[in-house]
């Protein structure tokens, strides 16, 4: 399942459970062609929340984003694993199965 995070549900949308943030914009080109992967991923049963750093870039500057796309792998609310760039399906699933 996707979920569109701002600075009003960041907080309470990743404060429980296994929860894989994507830190993106629009403009970059990795972020577009990930979307795919991340889809596939909602569409197994995996929450996957997406961040629009160009619309919300205060939360982006908390968690030390620089890069495009750059991940959170949130697990009840505290950062178990930050990496960036593209990512294949299989890579992501491995870190999620790696946090359960």
């Amino acid at each position: 399942m996707f979920v569109e995070l701002n600075n009003e549900n960041f907080e309470n949308e990743t404060k429980t459970g296994l929860k894989l943030v994507d830190f993106y914009t629009t403009w970059c080109k990795f972020c577009i062609n990930q979307h795919s992967v991340l889809e596939e991923l909602s569409e197994k049963g995996f929450w996957i929340g997406k961040l629009d750093c160009d619309k919300f870039p205060k939360i982006a500057q908390e968690y030390g984003i620089s890069g495009f796309p750059s991940f959170i792998l949130f697990k009840d609310g505290k950062v178990k694993t930050q990496f960036a760039g593209y990512h294949t399906k299989r890579q992501l699933l491995d870190r999620l199965c790696a946090n359960l």
